[in-house]
């Protein structure tokens, strides 16, 4: 095994970690969709499907489309980081070097970002499961 280094493949390497770690969590919200509306009987448990306006008409569906519509919850930032992550653009934030910029100090690091909603996930999971649990 290759020790980590700061070469000139540490920006890519680091951006293939956060989009893989991103990607992971997509699976996890998927399994926790399923996992949440068994109780419906559900065919499709594809969170785009399941999440959308139109989607089928479950309590705890419907929880998570209003978390969804904030922009500012963790899973209307997720949603936005898995669309970008699925687009040629992607999801990791390379640097910008541009000397005529002002850097801001204030710029969370993506990975920064990916915890903070990873950690708001596991407490909006553990609620959905417990309500899921009184079915």
């Amino acid at each position: 095994m290759t020790p980590v280094t700061d070469d000139e493949h540490a920006i890519p390497r680091r951006m293939a970690l956060e989009e893989s770690a991103l990607a992971l969590l997509e699976l996890a919200i998927e399994s926790l969709l399923k996992e949440v509306t068994e109780h419906a009987r559900l065919e499709e448990h594809r969170w785009p499907l399941l999440l959308a306006a139109d989607g089928p008409s479950v309590a705890e569906l419907q929880r998570l489309r209003d978390l969804a519509a904030d922009a500012d919850s963790w899973l209307g930032w997720l949603i936005f980081q898995l669309q970008r992550l699925h687009s040629s653009e992607g999801a990791a934030k390379r640097p910008t070097h541009n000397p005529t910029m002002i850097a801001l100090g204030s710029q969370a690091l993506f990975a920064d970002e990916l915890l903070a909603c990873i950690n708001s996930a596991k407490q909006e999971m553990a609620a959905l499961r417990e309500t899921s649990a009184e079915w």
